[in-house]
């Protein structure tokens, strides 16, 4: 094995999810790290900011021509349902077509209040969740906090009943567990579960659709089944994957981005009593924490549609390619005192929610969760602190976050 297999199976390897940093200062070294027939490697952040700009990379799997060596490219597509890719796996133009119709009732600038609208909902959704946590002596705020919070709302965006939304938190739970490796479960049983999880939302979602294309409300659902002209309609199966991308990469990244927001802050108090003090803090906080503890730490579904020229190392057409987000975000050649968390660093020009044409969709909304969600509850607890440090972490190295986050509390402020 070779210095660079070796580090990439050790950020692959659980034992390091707490910490993967100082692996990524190593990689920085090799700005262009390869290994044979494994994927090429980009950590520095110039490079992967110009890449992610380049038209001629892929986000599309089918262009993708070698695997081999590459653990995250194996068996990616494991337990997917019968569903055309999301936007999100696709190229230009039919990136664009997908992406538009999603945006326009969306946000700006079709829609420009929808974002700022939701604002009273999540205030309540966080609200009820802080008056509910019980227990002040213990609270995971993974499991009764950070995890429901973003479903719920994005049940309530797409029009999701009140009363099917328990069901809408099961199948998530399910579809957000199989994401992270299971190494010690029944893969034929965890398939299973999955699959049975993706039809029963899937079916609910269509039968939700044709409720909404006879009888159309405010919600974002509805905009989308109704579409805009020949041109700008989806398809029933476009429609559900689009849901299916809203619910799931909407969902994780956010439970993420609050819960290593929250663990920062307590590691932090001096910071967590400036935000008690000055909740206006938030919005300048939680961009330091997307580049600070990004809740997507790389993008291993790139490859280069020409041969391209990186750093002077030719990738071949077709190579499986990883950038690594987390990585930029700490290069010291364009962030000053990187490994610090600062909330008043200017020019945080991060890469937490990517950059171009991918950049994340749902940005407004999990800025406007994650900014209530920290204000709110640096508040409301009475002197928090962590029970255990490092809590137990998620198995998934992309989608990094702890799996629970033990805190103890004094009391919680009304």
């Amino acid at each position: 094995m070779t210095q660079a297999q070796g580090i990439l199976n050790q950020i692959l390897d659980y034992a390091n999810r707490a910490n993967p940093y100082p692996l990524y200062e190593e990689l920085r070294k090799t700005p262009v790290f390869h290994d044979g027939e494994g994927p090429y490697v980009i950590s520095t952040y110039y490079d992967i900011q110009s890449l992610l700009h380049d038209p001629r990379l892929s986000s599309d799997s089918r262009n993708l021509a070698a695997v081999a060596g590459d653990p995250l490219a194996e068996g990616a597509e494991e337990g997917a349902a019968a569903l055309p890719p999301s936007f999100l796996k696709l190229d230009p133009p039919e990136h664009d077509r997908l992406r538009r119709m999603t945006n326009r009732p969306f946000g700006p600038p079709h829609s420009p209040h929808r974002i700022e609208g939701m604002r009273g909902d999540l205030r309540d959704i966080v609200t009820g969740l802080i008056d509910n946590l019980g227990d002040p002596a213990r609270i995971d705020l993974v499991d009764q906090f950070s995890y429901p919070f973003p479903v719920t709302m994005i049940c309530r965006l797409l029009g999701v009943p009140r009363e099917d939304e328990a069901r809408f938190h099961v199948w998530a739970d399910t579809l957000a567990a199989s994401l992270d490796p299971d190494p010690d479960a029944d893969q034929a049983e965890r398939l299973k579960t999955t699959h049975d999880a993706r039809m029963e939302l899937g079916m609910y979602l269509a039968g939700l659709i044709e409720e909404r294309r006879k009888d159309p409300g405010d919600d974002m659902l509805s905009q989308l089944a109704a579409g805009h002209g020949q041109d700008e309609t989806m398809s029933t199966m476009e429609l559900l994957s689009t849901a299916a991308l809203l619910l799931i990469a909407g969902h994780e990244t956010t439970v993420n981005l609050i819960t290593n927001g929250m663990l920062t802050l307590l590691r932090n108090p001096d910071v967590l009593g400036q935000l008690r003090e000055n909740p206006g803090l938030s919005v300048p906080l939680v961009e330091e924490l997307l580049r600070f503890e990004p809740p997507v730490q790389l993008l291993p579904q790139r490859t280069p549609l020409v041969d391209i020229e990186v750093r002077g190392v030719t990738i071949p057409k077709g190579s499986s390619m990883w950038l690594i987000l987390a990585s930029g975000n700490r290069d010291p050649n364009r962030f000053k005192d990187p490994d610090r968390f600062d909330p008043y660093r200017k020019d945080i020009q991060h890469l937490g929610l990517g950059s171009g044409i991918h950049s994340c969709f749902g940005a407004p909304l999990a800025r406007l969760e994650a900014q209530l969600a920290l204000s709110e509850l640096a508040r409301r607890l009475e002197n928090p602190r962590l029970i255990e440090d490092p809590p137990a972490y998620r198995q998934n190295a992309v989608l990094r976050g702890p799996r629970h986050l033990p805190i103890t509390c004094d009391g919680i402020r009304p």
